[in-house]
Formats: C-alpha cells, structure tokens, sequence
C-alpha cells in the first residue's frame, strides 16, 4: 500500500473553515464542529490518496501565517502546499504591498524546500468596502502575475464561492464573512486539479 501524499493547507479563516469548524490548530488535536465546512475534507474526499493538513487560524494576517510555516509546513515535508491569506491585512487597513511582501516570502520559502506551491485568491466577503474590493482585486492580480512569472499553480479560490452575478459577494454564506458548505466544496474542486498538475511535475 503506497503511503498517503501529505499536503498542507495554510491559511486563516477561510482555511480553517470558519465559522462551522476549528481547525486542529484552533481546538487541538483534530479540530472541532461540521468537518465538512473546510475544503480540506472535500479534498480528501476526491483524492483518497491525499492527507491534507488543515493549518488554517481564524483572523490572522500574512505575517502571521509566515511565522507559522516552518513549524506547520516545513516540519511536515509535505509534498505540496496551498497558500490562502491576506483578507485580514486588507479587513485591517494594511496595504497591499504587506501582503504581496509576506506571500512571496512563503511562496519562496515553499519553492526552495521542493514543496509543489499552490497560489490560492483572496476570498470575497459581504461587508466588503468598494475600496477594500479593489485592494483585494489588486491582491489577487499580483498573485496570479506572481504564479505565471514563478511557474507555479495559481488557484482562483475567490471565482469558485463567488455569487455568479457579483463577484465580490459569497454564493451563500452563514455570517456574510465566510463560505457556506457548498463554497468550501467548490474550493476544493477548483483546487483539485491544480494541485494535481502541481505535484504531476515535481
């Protein structure tokens, strides 16, 4: 029986799979409430030889998810690593070029250890200023640009729980700031094949 391909989830809220389940981080060991609230779950559910290890925190920022990766990402030895945050920083007034900072730091990081990288979109949330959607928008645009220039997986999270007619609003959502169910599932089927294709070339 061929052993289980670790992947790491590393994020915040909408890793961790805010506000129906807290992570192993949030209520150790294995985390607490619906485990179908993160996509996390819906990724192991389509990939049976997958482990995936949700390292999501509610509320944090990009810094603080950058002092997190070597005890929750390198010290895994994954084989490949999904990266989602920045939502915080822009909910927090800090500007984008923070954000971009810290996520290339990580994206980097990630890259140098040989762990296949999946860039994932800041999601949308309800509350959202005009202006704090044209942050997140430039975030995003970054992200992308950064995957293309680094030959890396580029995930557009924020595409797959959007509302099909507003993409700055969630399809469905529980308290306006997080994915329902239905989203963390459609997080993972958009995840799904680029993380295959990101460890197909490792």
């Amino acid at each position: 029986m061929n052993p289980l391909i670790t992947i790491v989830a590393l994020g915040d809220s909408t890793t961790a799979g805010t506000p129906g389940f807290r992570s192993p981080l949030e209520a150790p060991p294995l985390g607490s409430g619906n485990v179908e609230s993160q996509y996390a779950h819906w990724l192991e559910l389509s990939r049976p030889e997958w482990r995936v290890l949700n390292r999501g925190v509610n509320g944090e920022r990009t810094d603080q998810i950058r002092a997190r990766f070597e005890r929750d990402v390198a010290a895994a030895h994954p084989a490949a690593v999904v990266i989602l945050g920045g939502v915080n920083d822009v909910y927090q007034g800090l500007p984008a070029s923070r954000v971009e900072e810290h996520l290339d730091a990580m994206y980097s990081r990630a890259l140098g250890a040989g762990i296949a990288l999946v860039a994932a979109t800041i999601l949308p949330y309800n509350t959202a200023t005009p202006e704090q959607n044209v942050e997140m928008r430039a975030i995003n645009g970054w992200i992308r640009g950064r995957a293309d220039a680094g030959r890396f997986g580029f995930c557009d999270t924020r595409a797959a729980v959007a509302a099909p007619h507003d993409p700055d609003r969630l399809a469905g959502s529980p308290d306006g700031l997080h994915p329902d169910v239905g989203g963390y599932r459609r997080m993972a089927a958009a995840l799904e094949p680029v993380l295959a294709a990101s460890l197909d070339r490792k």
